[in-house]
């Protein structure tokens, strides 16, 4: 698992960027600029760092509702996103959206999801789409290990590999489906198995490192665009922080959550970083500053943003009627 500086450099600042824009969400949130659901990403920064560049920009991309690394990782402004969970018109959904519901078809982005597996059914129309049209581009689908107990898994992973459709399905395995642990919910905790069960090809990787991420997903990338048919990878990684900002987190033990948090992808990347000569102590202070900066800009950016007005809160919600001709008002 080799990088250079500059692959290096740019891991690195992915990965403090989603932390710190995270870090930032939970103040805002606290101080009441940010409303409804926060489920932070916190401790999963290298799966959607190390993912995400394996991805070409026509590829399409479905998520869950812990998606703001993600949409970071994809390239949606830290802006527009700061300015959606402020609820602000600036922000990538039309401040409509939300936390959970982030959304940018520019990008291919094709947003966060509050219903749990509900993106997996629209990935396989995605990717079966892209298998009608005859193209190589392939549908990367995002979600937690709890929705493998879901129908929704269980549909869609049955017609993808019946089909041979091109779609990666990523689970984000952070061993907690809100407070329910992996083996209270689930029969079989090898989740690979469920996926050779459809006789799918499937992967599981340490979640925590970034470099073993990067690698499997460009192993399996490049299988499903050469129409090997879909791929399942398990990304064993954890939750540093609560399901969201409401969970008392009561169900897990706080010396696990220490365990985990001494295998940090960012501590542990900045190790191997230091060892490797990739970077060095001022090169992450730069990073550190750049970050900073991008973060203040872009919550000034959403304190700046302006509210939708009253009379349009209905706009693409109810279908206005429209009386026929010669109908009475």
């Amino acid at each position: 698992m080799s990088a250079g500086p500059d692959e290096a450099r740019r891991l690195l600042w992915q990965m403090l960027r989603i932390r710190r824009f995270e870090e930032k969400c939970a103040e805002l949130y606290s101080a009441g600029s940010i409303r409804g659901f926060l489920h932070l990403y916190i401790g999963e920064e290298a799966v959607a760092t190390g993912a995400m560049p394996e991805l070409r920009a026509d590829d399409s991309i479905l998520a869950t509702y812990r998606e703001h690394g993600h949409a970071l990782a994809r390239g949606v402004p830290a802006g527009a996103i700061m300015a959606e969970m402020f609820g602000k018109r600036e922000g990538c959904s039309g401040g409509r959206g939300g936390s959970m519901h982030l959304f940018d078809v520019s990008r291919r982005f094709f947003g966060g999801n509050a219903i749990v597996g509900g993106a997996l059914p629209v990935a396989a129309g995605f990717a079966l789409a892209e298998r009608m049209c005859g193209t190589d581009r392939v549908v990367a689908c995002f979600f937690g290990e709890g929705a493998m107990a879901e129908g929704e898994f269980h549909e869609a992973a049955n017609l993808a590999a019946l089909w041979r459709l091109p779609v990666l399905f990523l689970c984000e395995n952070n061993l907690y489906a809100m407070g329910t642990a992996l083996g209270r919910s689930e029969s079989n905790v090898e989740l690979c198995e469920k996926a050779h069960g459809y006789r799918m090809h499937a992967l599981s990787v340490d979640g925590m490192d970034v470099l073993a991420v990067r690698d499997a997903m460009r192993r399996a990338t490049a299988s499903v665009r050469a129409g090997e048919g879909p791929i399942f990878v398990e990304f064993r990684t954890y939750r540093f922080r609560a399901h969201s900002m409401f969970d008392p987190e009561l169900y897990r033990d706080k010396a696990e959550v220490a365990e985990w948090r001494r295998r940090c992808p960012i501590d542990r990347f900045v190790r191997t970083a230091f060892e490797r000569q990739w970077v060095d102590e001022a090169g992450v202070a730069a990073i550190e500053r750049e970050v900073a900066e991008e973060i203040d800009a872009a919550v000034a950016f959403a304190q700046a943003g302006t509210w939708e007005p009253v009379e349009e809160l209905d706009r693409n919600v109810y279908a206005r009627a429209v009386p026929a001709p010669g109908a009475r008002a």
